[in-house]
């Protein structure tokens, strides 16, 4: 039992000391690299993607693409799972789970050209919709299992005291699902940063511009600074869920 007690306790230390440290990880990353590259004599081509207008902008965009794609998963995955957990709707689950799987099982390059090939549109939607796609099974699933998890002696005893349906779960269940529902969010965040760098593929702007306009013309610096700001945006957006796991969290369990 004290050895339990101690391992967790060990572990909530390593975790806190992770959130010190990552942001401030984050900042010397950024910072060293934009140094790096500013000190150095930038030809014309380079200057055009390498200056703070630009470098502001197309990092905007990302984090539009991002939090946007992150809005979409939320409004759709949290109520999708609430409703296949109840009775009536389980036996949907297999299926609709099985369709979330298609897209995050699939290539996230092959799910943003198919649907440019479907639309025959391209810019920030098209980018954003294939992505919520693509990120919507960690929320979706977690939020199930969050659900699935209470005590059903718990639910019971709401019911028992004249609890309705709909307050047993805003009351109960769904507060004692929130660190699963955060933990899927902050890896749907995650893969959100991610493939917003292919929205470039589809006009959809973000830092992959860098990344796209670095390696077709063979500029070092520019394709460094692309991925590194792309690094550096997962790892905050990383330290913001875990921020939000800590601090939205029930208060028994943090």
């Amino acid at each position: 039992m004290s050895t339990a007690f101690t391992t967790e306790s060990g572990s909530l230390r390593v975790e806190r000391l992770r959130l010190l440290i990552q942001p401030a990880a984050v900042l010397v990353l950024v910072v060293g690299v934009l140094a790096w590259v500013f000190s150095l004599d930038l030809d014309d081509i380079e200057q055009r993607s390498i200056n703070a207008r630009t470098i502001a902008l197309l990092t905007w965009e990302h984090v539009q693409i991002t939090f946007v794609v992150t809005a979409i998963v939320v409004v759709v995955a949290v109520p999708l799972g609430v409703v296949l957990t109840r009775r009536w709707a389980k036996p949907a689950a297999p299926a609709v789970l099985a369709v979330a799987n298609i897209g995050q099982a699939a290539p996230s390059v092959g799910l943003l050209v198919l649907f440019f090939l479907f639309t025959k549109q391209t810019g920030f939607w098209t980018a954003v919709l294939p992505t919520a796609f693509y990120a919507l099974l960690p929320v979706l699933r977690n939020t199930m299992v969050g659900l699935g998890q209470v005590d059903r002696s718990l639910v019971e005893a709401g019911r028992g005291i004249g609890m309705s349906a709909s307050s047993v779960l805003r009351r109960i269940e769904l507060p004692l699902a929130v660190p699963y529902i955060l933990a899927g969010l902050r890896t749907a965040l995650v893969l959100a940063v991610g493939v917003a760098t292919l929205a470039v593929l589809v006009n959809g702007g973000g830092l992959g511009v860098l990344i796209d306009t670095g390696y077709k013309l063979r500029r070092t610096p520019v394709l460094v600074v692309g991925a590194v700001l792309s690094v550096a945006l997962a790892l905050l957006v990383d330290w913001l869920g875990a921020m939000a796991e800590q601090l939205l969290g029930p208060r028994g369990l943090r």
